[in-house]
């Protein structure tokens, strides 16, 4: 989880104000990075990113076992630095991680660990 790591050439929305971004891996992964409001509170923002690579058939939670998991977070990291200056006003970021079978069956989430230590450096500036 070192800092030194790189993140990939983040695709901005269209529009400044926009919430889709997206980037590529050197291995042709494309991600997507999705922010929705939430119904309820409007500065409470959900953060939903996945691969839309139709070789993963639509299943945009897939682990793709690229070896790029630490540049991956790491642009993800930088995709909501740039969306917390875009939309200073949002209050609460909210996430989760899809269990695979096996961390169901153990009552665990691997993916949610993950994400938990790479998103506090968005909050730690």
């Amino acid at each position: 989880m070192s800092s030194s790591v790189l993140p990939y050439e983040v695709v901005p929305p269209a529009i400044k104000s926009g919430t889709v971004y997206s980037f590529e891996t050197d291995s042709g992964v494309v991600y997507e990075v999705r922010f929705g409001r939430k119904q309820d509170n409007i500065l409470n923002a959900t953060i939903v990113f996945g691969v839309t690579n139709e070789e993963y058939d639509g299943e945009e939670y897939s682990i793709t076992n690229k070896g790029e998991v630490y540049r991956v977070m790491a642009t993800i990291v930088e995709v909501v630095r740039k969306y917390k200056h875009e939309h200073p006003n949002i209050n609460l970021f909210e996430y989760t991680g899809e269990q695979s079978e096996k961390e169901k069956e153990k009552n665990k989430n691997v993916r949610l660990a993950l994400y938990n230590r790479y998103i506090r450096k968005v909050f730690d500036d």
